[in-house]
């Protein structure tokens, strides 16, 4: 994300954070903000659709309503249906993931995003899980996971800025270091 993504995408994160504080529903729009994250890095047609500037702003509000149902949370509702009118819907993405880092600062959760070689059984998620709880001190751990088969077996767990290699892959590169192949 450019600084200048994040400049305009922070105000929307915080205004979102105060609705959602305001009407004490910051867990459920937290995680319908989740849901529509997974479903744009799901869906690139639906990324695509949101993000096209020469899409229609109605056909963008109804796809937003059907997609969201009609029970969904009226304030993120409203939100999403705002950044259409404003002409920020391309931002969501930026704009979402703002918003649920600063919804873990409130809670202090860290985020944890974990690659491994393949999916992860719950019981793995969760020994993970505790491991960075371990580590961080943190209230509680969310995970994002992803699946990368080059990295042979293990996992590469990535909490901010710092990163825990347990992959094949690194080990291998750490060996080969050592012996200066």
């Amino acid at each position: 994300m450019s600084i200048a993504t994040s400049e305009v995408a922070a105000p929307y994160a915080q205004a979102l954070l105060s609705i959602a504080k305001s009407k004490d529903s910051v867990d459920a729009i937290s995680q319908i903000a989740t849901d529509f994250l997974d479903l744009i890095k799901e869906s690139e047609g639906f990324r695509d659709f949101l993000t096209n500037p020469i899409a229609n702003t109605d056909a963008k509000k109804g796809v937003i309503n059907q997609v969201l149902g009609d029970d969904a949370n009226t304030e993120m509702r409203n939100f999403l249906l705002l950044l259409v009118d404003r002409g920020r819907i391309y931002l969501v993405e930026p704009i979402l993931k703002q918003f649920q880092a600063q919804v873990r600062e409130l809670k202090q959760t860290v985020l944890a995003e974990v690659t491994s070689a393949v999916e992860l059984s719950d019981e793995q998620k969760e020994s993970v899980r505790q491991k960075v709880q371990e580590i961080t001190q943190a209230k509680a751990v969310d995970l994002e996971t992803s699946i990368d088969p080059d990295l042979i077996g293990g996992v590469i767990i990535q909490i901010g800025s710092q990163v825990l290699d347990a992959s094949l892959r690194g080990q291998l590169r750490r060996i080969s270091l050592q012996l200066g192949v």
